[in-house]
């Protein structure tokens, strides 16, 4: 058995990478969720490949999954990796430059051999285990393969299935080099794998070996050992992004009364969220997978004309096709939520990499004056109360409502101290049962002091309204060319968006002073980075804040007020500066961009050397 000493450490980021074929991501999720049932805080950055099924051991098949846990609460999965887990050549080669110098690198000799040198674009004869490219690294070697090979001999499965194992044989010596029990794991595989027994024994069997190579080999001198976060008391539970906002609808349609309808097609990053919700029919939750854009968001609209709340999900290319019906429900006043999980662009871009760029899209990307409110989540576990604050302010001020997510947050995993039901705030819905005292016949564009028309079921007895795209008159709601009517609409349209500054928190600052040298303003995935790294330079005692935005549009009432209370502001998104264009028009400060557009999140090193230069 191994002498090992034990060593406690207070920080560990880990990047699982391989193959697309190597399940890097099951791997990943596995030790994150290992990692949350232990009370340690984490922060999790899956990173997928493009391409379905590019060609096995090249570049562009690389999986990575970046996990970050401390005993610390952490609020980014971490700048640059202690520790590099490479199943091969063309692994090793993409995430070099992400390991702390230093820092462990654990391969499977097995992926550079000559084949896998070559599909890596290495130079004929070079080999980064036998030449210096690793000096500055701790490099453990492994022939994972051979070894998972070994380990299932007994078994009477084909060579490549026994293959498909080795990811557990890695996450086996993971779990024994940071001291963690493998019974979550071999729960996972019983109730996953129950009725495969083949399957279950070969996954156990690996994992189990490669805890044992790590206990009974020479080679590793230290065990590593991270405590629990000083969180919060509650129960807490690792959550997904597009998990949480999948959450945040239905305890919005429970709260509301008002059953939920679903109309999707699928794309990237988003189509998590149908999967999740069609496991919910038990709450009244309907979901549909449309035959195009148009045909998902334009259901969802009749769902809302039906008095059900419909809901719309999709990436920035289906935004851009749904962008005639989003002003069709910006004519019809209704109720309709619209999730954009933003991906990089423009068309169809990077399908599976990370970009905050459709926030100009939400603003400004409809024909014609097409006001809608836009609210931002800022984390994972953030989705599930934007969602349901993007319900609230629907079905209360009658309006399609934009929620912004990203790639980033939505596949992104963290601990969540989940609500009670009791503690969330109601979401009151009131449908017109009758004509008002006076009234002869419905005028659906009569508004009450929001500016909020009524919401009248079609079939409700003495309430027969038509609804459609051409210009509304006011009150009647008849079709009207008359010029003065228009320009009052549009601007009726537009003070009933602005009026629901009037129903929103006003907003706070997340930390530093309320005067002060910078303000550091961020909205979306920005949130940890921007977070982390104002934490550091306040430590180093620099006057710098942190303001993050959920409410974009209207912004929250003293937000010029917290603006001007600072000599600079830095807006740091991944985009080509989009917020930062919006706060200079409408506050007439001197805002300055951070900018970064490569498909990975900001790292919070990047903020502070934009914060010193500006200081």
């Amino acid at each position: 058995m191994s002498t090992a000493t034990q060593q406690v450490l207070q920080d560990v980021v880990i990047k699982f990478a391989g193959d697309s074929g190597d399940g890097m991501q099951l791997t990943g999720s596995q030790f994150t969720n290992n990692t949350a049932l232990l009370g340690i805080d984490l922060a999790t950055f899956p990173d997928f490949p493009a391409e379905i099924r590019a060609p096995l051991g090249t570049i562009p098949g690389v999986s990575g999954y970046q996990l970050r846990f401390s005993s610390d609460r952490i609020f980014t999965p971490g700048d640059n990796c202690d520790v590099l887990v490479a199943m091969n050549a063309a692994a090793l080669k993409t995430n070099l430059k992400v390991i702390k110098k230093g820092g462990i690198v654990i391969v499977n000799t097995d992926g550079f051999d000559t084949k896998n040198l070559r599909l890596a674009n290495y130079p004929e004869g070079a080999n980064p285990l036998e030449d210096d490219t690793l000096a500055a690294y701790t490099v453990y070697k492994m022939d994972v393969t051979k070894m998972t090979r070994e380990a299932l001999k007994d078994i009477t499965m084909g060579t490549k299935e026994k293959d498909r194992a080795k990811n557990m044989f890695v996450l086996g010596f993971l779990y024994w080099m940071y001291n963690r029990d493998m019974d979550t794991t071999i729960q996972f595989f019983k109730d996953k794998f129950g009725k495969k027994p083949e399957i279950l024994e070969s996954n156990i069997k690996a994992l189990q070996a490669g805890y044992f190579f790590g206990d009974t080999t020479e080679t590793f001198t230290t065990r590593f050992k991270v405590e629990k976060a000083k969180m919060d008391k509650g129960t807490y539970r690792s959550i997904m992004g597009n998990q949480a906002l999948s959450y945040g609808l239905i305890a919005a349609s429970q709260k509301s009364g008002l059953q939920m309808f679903l109309g999707s097609y699928p794309i990237t990053p988003a189509s998590d969220i149908l999967h999740e919700l069609s496991k919910y029919k038990s709450f009244g939750i309907k979901t549909y997978q449309a035959e195009d854009e148009i045909a998902a968001i334009t259901s969802a609209i009749g769902a809302s004309y039906g008095g059900a709340l419909g809901l719309t999900t999709t990436s920035g290319p289906g935004m851009a096709l749904k962008a005639e019906a989003m002003g069709l429900a910006v004519m019809l006043e209704i109720p309709l939520v619209i999730v954009n999980i933003q991906r990089g662009g423009p068309s169809t871009g990077l399908p599976t990499k990370t970009e905050q760029s459709d926030l100009m899209q939400a603003y400004y990307g409809r024909n014609g004056e097409c006001p809608m409110p836009v609210i931002s989540a800022s984390t994972p576990s953030d989705c599930f109360d934007a969602a349901y604050e993007a319900v609230r302010i629907s079905v209360q001020h009658m309006t399609p409502v934009i929620l912004l997510s990203d790639g980033y947050i939505a596949n992104g995993a963290e601990p969540w101290k989940f609500p009670v039901s009791a503690d969330l705030p109601e979401i009151t819905v009131k449908f017109k049962e009758g004509l008002d005292v006076g009234e002869e016949k419905l005028q659906p564009y009569k508004r009450d002091e929001k500016l909020v028309r009524p919401w009248a079921i079609p079939g409700t007895p003495g309430l027969e309204h038509r609804l459609g795209g051409l210009e509304k008159q006011d009150i009647t709601g008849n079709i009207s060319y008359d010029s003065d009517n228009h320009q009052h609409m549009v601007l009726t349209r537009q003070a009933k968006v602005d009026k629901i500054a009037d129903y929103i928190p006003l907003q706070k600052l997340d930390s530093g002073a309320e005067k002060g040298k910078v303000l550091v303003l961020g909205w979306g995935s920005t949130y940890g980075a921007i977070k982390s790294a104002v934490k550091d330079l306040q430590n180093e005692g620099l006057e710098v804040s942190h303001a993050h935005l959920r409410y974009i549009r209207p912004f929250p009432k003293n937000l010029g007020e917290i603006l001007n209370n600072f000599d600079h502001v830095l807006i740091p998104e991944i985009n080509n500066g989009q917020l930062v264009k919006i706060i200079r028009d409408v506050y007439f400060v001197d805002a300055k961009p951070y900018n970064k557009i490569m498909g990975v999140p900001i790292t919070k090193g990047e903020i502070i050397d934009a914060v010193k230069k500006m200081l």
